[in-house]
């Protein structure tokens, strides 16, 4: 049966890269926690972080591109390329794993759902949600909540 989406990094990643990932996150929302007026300039950053299905996304295409262009040129040797490659993201969307997953970590990447966890938690210590809980919430206080 197929992962979801939000669980495939964390199922198919070593627990030591996984633990580092969650450390780093819980060393920047402590970092802006103490800076807040930093939060607005790391939210846009988190809006421009690439995730891992992104990169996923891209570098299989890119491989099998490259593949089929060397193989064109210079022989079908090269087909294996694209072979690999899509064979690689047929794993990942049947099954969850991905070869490449692990380096891909290990360089940082984070899933959707890593990302949004940090994103939210900065939103919290800006206040953004600080109507909602005290029950007032207006339409300015769900508005910011979700930019």
């Amino acid at each position: 049966m197929p992962t979801r989406t939000f669980e495939r990094a964390r199922l198919n990643t070593d627990d030591q890269i996984d633990s580092e990932l969650h450390r780093q996150t819980e060393r920047r929302i402590a970092f802006y926690a103490m800076h807040p007026e930093l939060i607005e300039s790391r939210l846009r950053e988190l809006d421009e972080e690439w995730d891992i299905e992104r990169l996923i996304e891209t570098e299989a295409p890119m491989v099998t591109l490259f593949g089929l262009l060397m193989g064109a040129v210079f022989g079908r040797k090269w087909l294996i390329l694209p072979l690999l490659a899509q064979s690689m993201v047929l794993m990942h969307a049947v099954q969850g794993y991905y070869p490449l997953l692990s380096l891909f970590r290990r360089m940082g990447f984070r899933s959707e759902t890593e990302i949004a966890a940090e994103r939210y938690a900065l939103k919290a210590i800006r206040g953004d949600f600080k109507a909602l809980s005290e029950g007032q919430a207006s339409g300015d206080g769900r508005r910011r909540a979700d930019q």
